[in-house]
């Protein structure tokens, strides 16, 4: 099954830019106000201007130091990694708040979904051969539960199964859970730097 299209073509280098500019600057902003940078979506280009979901991803000296965003595009996408880069240095439940002593050496990821779409699979076995690693990102939900990966996790997680599994715990799910009313949903992202 492929997935629907999507019209939104890729950011340009300049708009890329832009956003990572800005995520450092709403951490920054944060840092000193303990909140978001406000943002006017109008004062940027189109494209930016633009619904998207996103996730931005901290690290430092290439370890995680925070990843938070929506799966889901409710705001601009200027609005959202705005917010999401505060959440990820400052509300990141996995890790204490960013201190302005690591900002030098901080890298920042920006990853702008595609809408997710629902994947119909009988078994654990037919997700896994449906799989497309490096590509996919992933969505499993039943019930209470819910969890992603991004497909930069295939990084540390390159074989699907093993990715299938972690992502069933980060869900709150048993590693070798499976049932019919899970639901199954894959995405991909436009990824930078």
């Amino acid at each position: 099954m492929s997935s629907p299209d999507t019209d939104t073509p890729p950011l340009c280098d300049k708009d890329r830019k832009t956003l990572l500019w800005l995520a450092e600057q709403s951490i920054r902003y944060g840092l000193q106000h303990h909140h978001p940078l406000p943002v006017d979506s109008a004062a940027y280009p189109p494209p930016l201007q633009e619904p998207r979901a996103s996730f931005v991803t901290l690290l430092l000296q290439g370890q995680l130091r925070g990843c938070i965003g929506h799966l889901e595009a409710t705001q601009a996408t200027v609005l959202d990694v705005a917010a999401n880069a505060y959440s990820a240095a400052f509300d990141d439940p996995r890790f204490t708040a960013l201190c302005a002593a690591e900002l030098p050496q901080l890298e920042i990821h920006i990853s702008l979904l595609t809408p997710a779409y629902p994947l119909t699979v009988a078994s654990e076995e037919e997700l896994i051969g449906m799989l497309h690693p490096g590509e996919d990102g992933l969505i499993l939900e039943e019930d209470l539960h819910r969890g992603t990966f991004l497909p930069s996790v295939w990084r540390q997680l390159p074989e699907p199964r093993e990715f299938v599994r972690q992502l069933k715990l980060k869900a709150g799910l048993p590693a070798g859970y499976w049932s019919e009313k899970m639901r199954v949903s894959r995405y991909t992202t436009e990824s930078f730097p």
